[in-house]
Order: C-alpha cells, then sequence, then structure tokens
C-alpha cells in the first residue's frame, strides 16, 4: 500500500488558480478549499435554518475541503479550456476520476471506504452545495481582485455573478443578499458596521 495520501494533500498548496489571469495576489487551491469549505457550510446551515432543510452541514464542509483534491495530480485547468466543449470536458471528467482513484489508492482500503464519498461527491446535494460555493468563492476572488483595482477579472465576474444569480438553490440567494454585499467592503467600512 502507498500510504502517500495526507503528503499528497499537503501539497495543495502548491498549485495555483486563475492561471491565464494577471492576478493581483495568487490563490492556491488549499486556500481555495479552505474559502469553499467555509462558503459550503455557510450555505447548509442557512438551508438547514432558513429554508427547513436536513444535510449535515459537516459533511459538506468536509466535501469542499476536498474538492479539488485531484489537482494535486492533475494541476487546475482554466475554466475556459475546461468547458471549451462537451469532448474535453467530459475528458478532463475522466482525468479527474482517475486521479481520484489513485488518491484513494494511496489510503489502503480501511480508510478508502471513508474518503471514496468524499473525494467523489457521491452525495448529490452535497455536490450542488459545494458546486454553489465553488462558485461563490470564484466570485469573491473577482471582487477582491476589483477592488485591487485589476480589471483583469472584470468579464469573469460578470459572468459568475450572472451563473449564481441563476442558480436554484434559495440558499445562495439568501447569501448572495445577506453577506455577499460585505466582500466589497474595505477593511476601515467593515469596522464601521
Amino acid at each position: 500500500m502507498n500510504e502517500n495520501f495526507f503528503a499528497y494533500i499537503s501539497r495543495m498548496r502548491y498549485i495555483t488558480r486563475w492561471s491565464l489571469m494577471r492576478n493581483s495576489y495568487s490563490e492556491n487551491i488549499q486556500e481555495h478549499s479552505h474559502m469553499v469549505a467555509v462558503l459550503a457550510h455557510a450555505l447548509a446551515v442557512i438551508r438547514n435554518r432558513c429554508f427547513g432543510g436536513t444535510v449535515d452541514a459537516g459533511a459538506v464542509a468536509v466535501a469542499a475541503l476536498y474538492h479539488d483534491a485531484s489537482e494535486i495530480l492533475t494541476g487546475d485547468l482554466p475554466t475556459p479550456i475546461k468547458y471549451y466543449n462537451p469532448a474535453i470536458r467530459d475528458s478532463y471528467k475522466a482525468v479527474e476520476s482517475v486521479a481520484q482513484d489513485r488518491l484513494l489508492s494511496m489510503l489502503g482500503e480501511e480508510l478508502a471506504e471513508e474518503y471514496e464519498p468524499i473525494l467523489k461527491e457521491s452525495d448529490v446535494d452535497v455536490a450542488n452545495l459545494v458546486k454553489a460555493a465553488d462558485k461563490l468563492s470564484a466570485y469573491i476572488k473577482c471582487v477582491e481582485e476589483g477592488k485591487a483595482g485589476n480589471n483583469e477579472f472584470r468579464a469573469a465576474a460578470e459572468q459568475i455573478l450572472d451563473a449564481l444569480r441563476q442558480n436554484p438553490l434559495p440558499e445562495v440567494h439568501y447569501f448572495m443578499e445577506h453577506f455577499l454585499p460585505a466582500f466589497e467592503l474595505t477593511l476601515d467600512e467593515l469596522n464601521e458596521t
């Protein structure tokens, strides 16, 4: 058994996101996954408390922590390339699946069984919340880049915001109404409220 799983996971910090864009500050998949976990957990809590849901918020947060783990082996393929056409999208999903299986093989049978539903996002409700949180995180990155005077992210921000507005999950709209505006504020403005 190859027991390198957690050593590989620690390398998430070396995989940089937004590689085709000029960035004011770089973001790696470890940082991104933490923010997605925070946002996904919040979406799950909002669903449960405000919309009568029964999703396990902890399971959602854990799935979010690992949602990009396969990129340790594949790298981060930029979204415009990943979704350029159905053939590329489907091929990349197959590559991600092979990477997930490789990571699982590093755990041994006794642990792989626990991690498989996390790495493969097998629960549809959990996967939808993680995807929504991933989109929110991407939009927040665009907002932060805009605040830094970087117009490189302007078109991405518009596209992502449009996708978020079309998201059918009520918890996403709740988050956008109540919490998303604060990301536009400076530290001084946050302290004033």
